[in-house]
């Protein structure tokens, strides 16, 4: 469970690595990565008898592609490559891998063949890799679109062709692979917004290279073993005052279960005492189900504080403003979410206010909530989620999480995470209120903010991945669900974490 964090490289990146690494690599990239991609290919197909079909493009992407082929027919394999293009026109190492596929008895078809009788054994993308940037168009988009419409086993080399490397984001007609080996590093456009729909499994082959030597790596993939550092037993002599207060501010009418949401989730995962705000005059007193939490007007929350959440139903009424406006001058940890973000875009002197405070500031958007703070469109976001996300965190001075697949959190210096837990069926009312309870709670016992914000995005996606292992979702789950299996999973990491201590 606790294996290294993976580092995360934009295409400019990925491009200064093999600047540096090309003139005197031996063997070369292109062999490795084809090579690399054989022994994929093998691993995934060993039972499938057949052909396999490679469409090979006309760049380096392609030459993968051809070593590929070579490494497969020397492995005796029936392969097929289509390759429609001048093999003159290569660049010099895809060239020479034409070359040496055709010396060593391999041939080409200059057109996409029809399927055999029993399917292909596997199909394969060579066409373009990480470096489109326009829509693909003419003969290559029918084959894309022949291509995925096979039953069998469909592999990507590097990125499926025609998805951004950078933003995941498709160019037009996209492969859709079952399977992709990436070279070197993972790339964003894998791991977020659309490319897990179209990446299937994610092979990453570093072909021998440690590419943070090379290149420091901004970007990480999150794993439990950035925070592992922190899971930590419970001195036997504890009480609840040594894990701290939490406060959760919102619920306007009619919204009340928002905050109660956020309270049962810091409650859960194990802050000593949580105190529910609420702005609904007509709010219960009381939990009856959960009666440990402490529900109160949202003006008489205590002043001592570990940790404030502002944001869970929260509206946006004259009171609401004012009650935000006060928890920004607190210097205590502050989470703002949902109502709290809208807020903040509408009133340009709380934005102000957030970029100088001294304590830390946690902000938890989805993409239309992003787009309203940076004042721009939910498109405008989606179209690049990480140069939103890291706007966002230079802009306001904060750790910000930019929900969705492929949740991005950002920090003010530049760095940036993934995170790859979660599925679809979290798309649902009151998951932004349990992960803004989890992030809290981790803050008032003391995590320093970005370990908790990225242990509570990663729980919080574990969390629904197990229930749905067990047959509880994707389809039909709700976040009161998540808040029960988030304490269960973050008490397997801390038993697990001290197993590997002895």
């Amino acid at each position: 469970m606790f294996t290294p964090a993976q580092p995360i490289y934009p295409v400019s990146g990925i491009r200064e690595i093999e600047r540096k690494l090309i003139p005197s690599a031996r063997p070369p990239l292109m062999e490795r990565a084809g090579r690399a991609a054989a022994e994929d290919a093998v691993r995934l197909i060993m039972d499938r008898p057949g052909p396999i079909l490679i469409a090979c493009g006309p760049g380096n992407n392609g030459g993968d592609g051809l070593v590929m082929a070579r490494q497969l027919r020397q492995a005796g394999r029936e392969v097929i490559v289509a390759f429609a293009d001048d093999p003159g026109e290569l660049p010099p190492e895809a060239a020479k891998a034409y070359t040496d596929f055709i010396h060593a008895g391999g041939g080409t078809v200059s057109d996409l063949p029809a399927a055999p009788a029993n399917g292909w054994a596997l199909v394969v993308d060579a066409l373009f890799g990480i470096g489109l940037r326009r829509p693909i168009e003419g003969r290559y988009a029918t084959w894309i679109t022949t291509m995925n419409a096979q039953r069998a086993p469909r592999m990507a080399l590097d990125v499926p062709s025609g998805l951004d490397a950078d933003t995941g984001k498709p160019l037009g007609t996209c492969f859709r692979a079952t399977h992709t080996t990436t070279f070197i590093a993972l790339k964003p456009g894998l791991l977020t917004l659309d490319g897990p729909d179209h990446c299937g499994e994610i092979s990453v082959q570093r072909i021998d290279i440690d590419a943070p030597a090379w290149v420091p790596a901004k970007g990480q993939c999150i794993r439990p073993s950035m925070f592992r550092d922190r899971l930590v037993p419970r001195p036997r002599n504890a009480h609840k005052g040594i894990y701290g207060d939490v406060g959760i501010l919102g619920g306007d009418r009619g919204m009340a279960g928002a905050a109660l949401l956020a309270a049962r989730a810091a409650l859960w995962l194990g802050a000593g005492r949580v105190y529910g705000g609420l702005l609904d005059k007509d709010a219960p007193t009381v939990d009856s189900r959960y009666p440990e939490m402490m529900l109160r007007p949202a003006d008489a929350l205590p002043e001592s504080l570990s940790a404030l959440a502002v944001g869970p139903g929260l509206g946006t009424s004259a009171m609401a403003l004012e009650l935000l406006t006060a928890a920004i001058e607190r210097e205590i940890p502050l989470v703002l979410d949902a109502d709290a973000l809208n807020l903040v875009a509408q009133k340009t002197a709380l934005g102000s206010a957030l970029a100088v405070r001294k304590a830390p500031t946690l902000m938890t958007p989805h993409p239309a909530e992003a787009g309203r703070l940076l004042s721009s469109t939910t498109a405008q976001v989606q179209h690049d989620r990480l140069a939103a996300a890291l706007d966002l965190a230079r802009r306001y001075h904060a750790l910000v999480v930019l929900k969705g697949c492929g949740s991005l959190i950002a920090t003010p210096d530049g760095r940036w995470f993934v995170n790859t837990t979660g599925h679809p069926g979290m798309a649902t009312a009151g998951m932004g209120d349990v992960l803004t309870g989890l992030v809290t709670s981790l803050l008032a016992q003391g995590w320093p903010p970005e370990s908790a914000l990225i242990a509570a995005v990663h729980l919080h996606g574990a969390a629904a991945d197990r229930l749905a292992r067990e047959g509880i979702g994707p389809i039909g789950l709700t976040a009161g669900e998540v808040v029960d299996a988030a304490r269960g999973v973050f008490n397997g990491w801390m038993v697990e974490a001290q197993r590997g201590t002895h």
